[in-house]
Order: structure tokens, then sequence, then C-alpha cells
């Protein structure tokens, strides 16, 4: 009857060389009667091919050892990617802040978990700047508002570019008349900046708030602060307007 052949049966085997070198020195070693010369001849065969498994070990270790660093490096470099690609998916190229997207999600989750004022500011004439100074100078002023934004509020505020020359600012409080506060300290530290040449003249702002209970959709909280916008722009910009339920 015939043996039942199993899979390491069928494996190549990749020390088949050494392993009949280690047969021979046994076997040798277990006759008594084995010349000197024979021994040595057996011994010396052995040694040859354990020095070449272990400069074939040395040569693997070292390959592994390359190709775990490179691994890491490896790592290193996608999670780099990934977080300039979540960077850029964030934010506005221009100014660093975040964009209408990044914006939405973080008034969301903010508004899920307590009260929060919105900020909406629009800068005044602002196609005025495009037309008189050049469409460089506008890009400096809009940068210049984002920068203002960020020294007056803190880096860690959530600070949006929604639009052209819109900005949102998330400002997460209890308080309504914290975020009025706030809103106008907004209004007056940009009406206060000087710009680079070629702008010659000061460049303010128009800001409406809208003051949010915790469960607000960000939807609602948005168009009560807009509303709140437009008629700070109709009542004659550079100020600040707070929506109020009637």
């Amino acid at each position: 009857m015939r043996a039942a052949i199993s899979e390491s049966d069928l494996e190549p085997d990749l020390f088949t060389v050494e392993a009949a070198a280690l047969a021979a020195a046994r076997r040798m070693h277990a006759d008594t009667h084995a010349s000197g010369e024979a021994q040595r001849r057996v011994l010396g065969e052995l040694i040859n091919h354990y020095e070449r498994l272990m400069r074939e070990t040395r040569r693997l270790i070292g390959r592994s050892d390359r190709a775990e660093r490179d691994m890491h490096l490896l790592n290193r470099q996608l999670q780099t990617l990934a977080g300039q690609l979540e960077y850029r998916a964030t934010h506005d190229p221009l100014t660093g802040a975040l964009n209408r997207g990044a914006v939405i999600d973080h008034a969301s989750r903010c508004l899920a978990q307590g009260d929060m004022a919105l900020i909406v500011l629009d800068i005044d004439l602002f196609k005025q700047v495009n037309d008189d100074f050049g469409h460089p100078a506008g890009d400096g002023v809009i940068q210049a508002v984002v920068d203002c934004l960020k020294a007056l509020l803190g880096q860690e505020t959530a600070i949006g570019r929604v639009g052209g020359e819109e900005f949102s600012v998330v400002w997460p409080t209890s308080s309504r008349d914290d975020a009025a506060q706030v809103a106008q300290r907004i209004c007056e530290s940009v009406g206060r900046q000087r710009h680079a040449a070629p702008i010659t003249r000061a460049i303010t702002v128009s800001v409406g708030l809208s003051w949010n209970r915790a469960g607000t959709a960000f939807e609602t909280a948005y168009s009560h602060a807009d509303q709140a916008l437009y008629q700070a722009k109709r009542e004659g910009r550079n100020c600040v307007r707070q929506w109020l339920e009637s």
C-alpha cells in the first residue's frame, strides 16, 4: 500500500546540501572505525557549509533590516501625504483658513454639543479694491483679514473663508452678550488695519451674528447670520448686526 504524501514532502528543501553534509557528519561521528583523515574531510565539509549558511543568514538579515527601514520610511511618507491631502481638502489655499465644507462640519459638531454663535463677515466694497488696486492686492487684503482674525481670536478658533470675500467664525458660547462683543471686536480690529501698498484706504467689514441654542441646524444658524449680515450692509456697512427672533 502506497503511503500518503504530506504537503511538507512536496515543499522544496532549501538546505538539501547542508542537510546531507550534516547527515554524513553524524554517520562519521557514530562510526568508531572511521579514519582520522575521513573524519577531517567530513568535518571540513560541514564547516564550509556552516560558514556559507552564516554568510547567507547575515545577508538575509541585512536585507530584512533594510526592507523594514524602507517600510517604516514609506509609512511615514504615506502618513505625511495623508495629512497634506486632508489639509488641502479642508483648508482654503490662499489664506489657510477652513474652507466652506470644513466650517459646516465644525459648526455642526459644535451645535450638537452646546450653544454657539456663528459670525459671518464680508469685506465692504471689495470689487472696488480689485478694480482700483488689482486682484493681487485684493488677495493680499483677503489674507490680511484672515491674519487679523487669527491674531484677535487665537489660532485654535475655527475661522473659515466661505466665499470670495466672505468669512465665518465659529464661536462656542452660552452668552449672547459675549458673542456680540466678539463680533464688535472683529469689526473694529479689521477696520484699524493698515494694508501694504498699493492699498491707500481703510478696509472695513460688515458683520452678521446669530446666537444659537444647542441642537440648532447649521443651515438655520447660517441663514440667520446671513440675514444679519445683509442688514449691516443695508445700514451703512462697517457695523455689526445681530439676528433676533421676532
